[in-house]
């Protein structure tokens, strides 16, 4: 669903992580062009995802330790 909003209207996927400050960026990028604010959001969005595979395998890994 967020990478569809990436490429609608870049600002609401980047909004949607809860990043404020990227999304300040990303305000200007999509106002400076279209194309990079839809770059910056797909950048922002994988970012998200990646951070929160990452943190659901160190709850694992430290669950699963004793």
């Amino acid at each position: 669903m967020r990478y569809f909003l990436c490429i609608i209207f870049p600002p609401a996927a980047v909004l949607s992580t809860g990043r404020l400050f990227t999304l300040i960026l990303n305000i200007i990028l999509t106002l400076c062009g279209w194309i990079p604010g839809v770059i910056h959001a797909i950048l922002v969005t994988g970012d998200f995802y990646e951070n929160r595979r990452n943190r659901q395998l160190i709850r694992e890994m430290r669950r699963n330790r004793y």
